[in-house]
């Protein structure tokens, strides 16, 4: 698995994220704009949903913009164990540790992006291969980590 592929993956999908959301935003604001000028103030509460959509998209774009800089900090070199910014394969699957982000398809594989607070990080912290760890009342085996 080349990790560095992955990172760029994982910043790909959440930069395209980032772009969506500012899109989105400068409609709503232009679409704001225009219900401001060609309404009168019969229509205030209207104007206010929409803000409230405004200040929902940025929170949202926010987010997205800590996650991209928390993936600059990110190395791509070989892990032995797991912690921030290892890939690991489980008997369950593939999970790389960076930030919560969905899943990617790599290799014809499912990886699952988590944050390192997610409960299943914190339960493989620190392992190395071949040993296992207890989430919700199981038992899973860490197979291998790059």
């Amino acid at each position: 698995m080349n990790k560095a592929e992955i990172l760029k993956s994982v910043h790909d999908k959440l930069s395209e994220k980032a772009v969506y959301l500012e899109k989105l935003i400068d409609e709503t604001r232009a679409a704001n704009n225009e219900t401001k000028s060609s309404m009168g103030d019969k229509y205030e509460t209207s104007r206010e949903m929409v803000q409230q959509e405004i200040n929902n998209l940025q929170v949202q774009l926010n987010d997205v913009l800590k996650k991209l800089e928390s993936l600059r900090t990110i190395s791509d070199k070989p892990s032995q164990k797991v912690e921030r910014g290892a890939l690991i394969q489980t008997e369950n699957g593939f999970f790389y540790i960076s930030v919560s982000a969905g899943e990617i398809v790599r290799g014809g594989k499912k990886i699952f992006i988590i944050s390192p607070e997610s409960p299943l990080a914190q339960a493989m912290k620190g392992l190395e291969p071949k040993q296992s760890f207890v989430l919700n009342g199981k038992q899973n085996l860490i197979e291998n980590i790059w």
